[in-house]
């Protein structure tokens, strides 16, 4: 049976196991069902006598933990929740309580933020909670007006808004997702059959609660399968292993970057991890790498589940099964709950078996529109249009190709970021990438990477040779910079948008000279051979030692035959990579006089040499 509501939620769970343990957190004694919706009870009746009623937006702005999660049930029972990064400076608060025109703001006594401040200025009431620290986990006290003797609370209905969250906002104005409570108590549910949780069953939460995936996938759901949440600070890794061993969970969800900072800590914890006694992990919100993948389950002895979601979906969309189905790496697995199907880019048609396309999806758990005037764009024939691209198998599990956005055009060739990462992650040297576009003149964009590495003495040469060994030769990153940390957004996921610009990258593409201007002739024997070469195999009358190969209508294949010549004329061990490293005469030429110098040695940066203008923001050239 699907509930209506969250309050239904909290009452069903109240009415067939009172005493049962809804929510804990470290230090705390934990709150029973029943005490939950009495909590929820009187922040509606109090939120009530201030004015406050269903679909109003009450922005929280309150630290991860038990409080945030009792805060978010509890006004969603009688108002739309709307929850903040309390992470946000003053301007970051001005746009998102005027967009949300916020009728309060909540937040937590004695915490400074600037916040507060914002909201006076618009003359939002600030509505202070005061945790009642000597009580279970997550009971407060709302200060401000009393109700009068006898009130009720106003508790919202299935299709009032619960929940309103902005989207990322990476590469265009944040929009405004409202979801109802329909929405969001069909995701829990869909998210509690598909893990086939039970009232046994208790989640560590590590997620912020201002995100779809810690409101949803972790709290929801259980509360939806009468099981208890565990609602701890986020994700400190040294206190991760005492809360598994405090609190003996039987699963966790998390972003990838989070299980990577686990596993680094994993092998000084070994006693807590083989005692952990996971039923499974779930893994969701941006790829998981095979290789973290297989880490995980060999660490932990716990299947580990990826799943696919979206706010615009009340999170979760699809999900891989657990054991003994099959659960397919690369795949975020099979529809649950969720109608999916790929389509064409004019949105005519709908895609078959294998094809590629984008992702849309439509059900129950699917938002009614955003609060702008922005929805007709987000619809086809009744399908919400996802923004990524994805291909169904004929099992229906479903791979994500990567966001349309951040797809890399180069030159007319797609390149999906998340294959060129999983390639380089398969290097032993590789602990993080992420792949992205470098501006560039001719081709337009250009595949670049940042990688975290394990050695520090691997050079940019190896990698993209490992690379060229296992990707289309288009798809080879043409610069990859080492960072000390990958650029996250506030929820752990890559910001591919703009970070040839955040790593000093962007000036890199810079005009070429006489690219297409006036012939330079070449200048000495090796010029004139390969200006010949490249005529004979491109078939075209001249060519000046500056064009660039690639811009004459050169592909690989043409490439190949240019450098079997050069190999055999010269005698040198000339590699594609070398060539496409190389993409003009005259560069060809300084690399071929190189060779002939040294025998067997390509031309490579030192890394002893002065730091160039591209190591900014922590990036460093390879």
């Amino acid at each position: 049976m699907t509930l209506s509501s969250i309050y239904g939620q909290l009452e069903k769970g109240a009415k067939l196991s009172p005493d049962s343990v809804a929510i804990l957190a470290p230090e705390r004694a934990p709150l029973s069902f029943s005490r939950l919706l009495a909590q929820a009870r009187e922040v509606v009746t109090r939120l009530n006598a201030l004015g406050i009623h269903r679909n109003d937006r009450v922005a929280i702005v309150l630290p991860n933990g038990p409080e945030m999660a009792v805060a978010f049930l509890s006004i969603a029972c009688g108002a739309a929740a709307a929850p903040l990064n309390p992470a946000y400076g003053a301007s970051e608060f001005d746009f998102y309580l005027s967009d949300l025109e916020a009728t309060a703001l909540v937040i937590q006594a004695g915490v400074t933020s600037p916040s507060v401040e914002v909201a006076q200025a618009r003359g939002i009431p600030v509505i202070e909670i005061e945790p009642k620290l000597e009580g279970p986990a997550g009971l407060f006290g709302l200060l401000g007006a009393k109700p009068t003797s006898g009130s009720s609370p106003r508790i919202a209905k299935a299709e009032d808004i619960a929940l309103v969250l902005h989207t990322s906002g990476t590469t265009s104005r944040p929009k405004m997702v409202p979801l109802t409570h329909q929405n969001l108590c069909a995701s829990a549910e869909h998210i509690r059959d598909a893990l086939a949780l039970t009232p046994s069953d208790r989640c560590l939460n590590i997620m912020p609660l201002f995100h779809i995936h810690g409101l949803v996938a972790s709290v929801l759901s259980s509360l939806a399968a009468g099981a208890s949440v565990v609602a701890t600070p986020g994700l400190e890794a040294p206190r991760f292993f005492d809360w598994v061993a405090a609190f003996q969970p039987t699963w966790y969800t998390a972003v990838p970057t989070m299980h990577r900072a686990i596993l680094a800590r994993a092998a000084d914890h070994q006693p807590t991890v083989s005692g952990a006694g996971f039923r499974f992990i779930r893994s969701c919100s941006s790829p998981l790498s095979p290789t973290v993948m297989a880490e995980l389950e060999g660490r932990f002895g716990a299947p580990v589940v990826e799943a696919y979601g979206m706010t615009e979906a009340s999170h979760q969309i699809a999900s891989n099964p657990l054991p003994p189905r099959v659960r397919k790496p690369g795949s975020v697995g099979v529809a649950t709950g969720t109608e999916i199907a790929i389509m064409e880019a004019g949105g005519e048609r709908l895609l078959g078996q294998g094809e590629v396309g984008e992702i849309v999806v439509r059900g129950p758990n699917l938002m009614r529109g955003y609060a702008q005037q922005v929805t007709d764009q987000a619809f086809t024939h009744g399908w919400f249009r996802t923004g990524d691209l994805g291909r169904l198998d004929a099992d229906g599990y479903l791979f994500i190709e990567g966001r349309i956005k951040e797809i890399i055009n180069r030159g007319g060739e797609k390149v999906s970021p998340r294959e060129v990462e999983e390639v380089l992650l398969q290097h032993p040297a590789v602990v993080q990438a992420v792949v992205f576009a470098l501006p560039d003149e001719s081709l337009g964009q250009e595949v670049a990477a940042a990688v975290v590495l394990r050695d520090a003495q691997v050079t940019e040469k190896p990698l993209r040779q490992f690379a060229a060994a296992r990707l289309a030769y288009f798809k080879v990153p043409r610069r990859i910079v080492a960072v000390d940390a990958i650029p996250l957004g506030p929820t752990g996921k890559p910001q591919r948008i703009g970070l040839a610009e955040k790593l000093g990258l962007a000036e890199e593409a810079a005009p070429r000279p006489d690219q297409s201007g006036e012939s330079v002739a070449p200048r000495n024997p090796v010029e004139e051979f390969l200006v010949e070469t490249w005529r004979e195999v491109l078939k075209i009358p001249s060519v000046s030692i500056h064009q660039r190969f690639l811009d004459l209508g050169g592909d690989s294949l043409l490439a190949t035959r240019v450098v079997s010549r050069v190999c055999q004329q010269f005698d040198v061990d000339l590699t594609l990579l070398d060539f496409l490293d190389a993409p003009t005469i005259a560069d060809q030429a300084r690399v071929l006089a190189d060779k002939m110098r040294q025998p067997g040695e390509s031309v490579e940066r030192n890394r002893a040499e002065p730091p160039s203008s591209n190591q900014v923001g922590g990036a460093k050239s390879l």
